[in-house]
């Protein structure tokens, strides 16, 4: 069943209270996905020519203070970093093919999460209560951030399996539903070079994504492309630096509700997620329509662009 929701801030005001206003989002959905979750934020944004990258590992017992010494002496570079419960965020100049090089000789057991100027995902095996505060998800703050409760249908419960999912810098997605074609779409996108960490098929919708915009294509004209080539039902929630976007397949047989003001746009799986934004009341609310892609950017603030049949 899963449940997904986003929160895209048009005020820059209320970044300050991101996690406070997200968190009762995303907990509202725990009984449509009870067995794990987790979620995006963007902001804190690095310098031009510096990367953060979201690491995170299951042993409590992991020396974080050695790892990140022993990849700041063999990488000859400078590394910020602070840690978030089983997670570390790295701020670094160096390469992200370095930093996954190292990563797989040094430490085989410590999964890459995020890379990005922006985003940083966290994510766990357990009730969305426990893994928001265990992450401190009502203190984070930031421009916008997506989320998803997973119920377990098709693979066993655990952090590897739980969304989001990110293939490229600063993108990434939550998906409710299945898709039908992912093993063949897998085989092609690996021949382009894309490494996946999971057999799960929201990875390959992320991958999908992340491959066409890296030949040029804008979020809006990957996700158009999407509706004719990804079979099978979903709706996607998509974070990139830039903005937040939404998309449901032509059938739409997967809830989702849209809300904006004139300060956020949010998103959900049912709208009892949305009933405690402030402002709520005076929203325009609305069901978004199959197969139509709908794109809010940094550019755009105020505005959205909706495209799609």
């Amino acid at each position: 069943m899963c449940g997904i929701v986003g929160l895209y801030l048009k005020d820059p005001a209320l970044e300050p209270r991101l996690g406070a206003l997200f968190e009762p989002m995303l907990v509202s959905m725990a009984d449509r996905g009870p067995d794990s979750a987790g979620f995006a934020v963007y902001g804190d944004e690095v310098d031009d020519g510096m990367l953060k990258f979201t690491l995170q590992n299951a042993d409590p017992a992991l020396d974080w203070d050695a790892l990140v010494a022993g990849l700041t002496r063999d990488l000859d570079a400078t590394v910020d970093w602070f840690r978030n419960a089983s997670a570390v965020v790295l701020k670094t100049r160096a390469a992200e093919a370095a930093v996954r090089g190292w990563l797989a000789d040094n430490a085989p057991d410590t999964r890459l999460m995020s890379v990005g100027r922006s985003i940083e995902i966290l994510k766990g095996v357990g009730h969305p209560k426990l893994v928001a505060d265990r992450f401190s998800l009502a203190q984070m703050q930031g421009s916008h951030i997506i989320g998803h409760t997973r119920m377990a249908t098709e693979s066993g419960v655990s952090m590897e399996g739980s969304h989001p999912f990110t293939t490229g810098e600063d993108l990434c997605l939550v998906h409710n539903g299945s898709l039908s074609n992912h093993n063949r779409l897998r085989l092609t996108l690996e021949r382009a070079g894309i490494r996946f960490q999971t057999n799960n098929d929201s990875e390959v919708a992320a991958a999908y994504l992340s491959e066409r915009m890296s030949r040029g294509e804008t979020l809006t004209e990957a996700l158009e492309a999407a509706i004719d080539d990804l079979d099978g039902f979903f709706t996607f929630t998509i974070g990139t630096r830039d903005g937040f976007a939404v998309l449901r397949d032509p059938i739409a047989c997967k809830p989702a509700v849209l809300a904006e003001t004139d300060a956020f746009v949010a998103m959900a799986s049912e709208y009892r997620a949305l009933a405690k934004l402030p402002g709520i009341a005076h929203a325009r609310v609305w069901e978004p329509e199959p197969g139509r892609v709908y794109v809010w950017e940094h550019s755009t603030r105020t505005s959205m662009q909706e495209t799609g049949t």
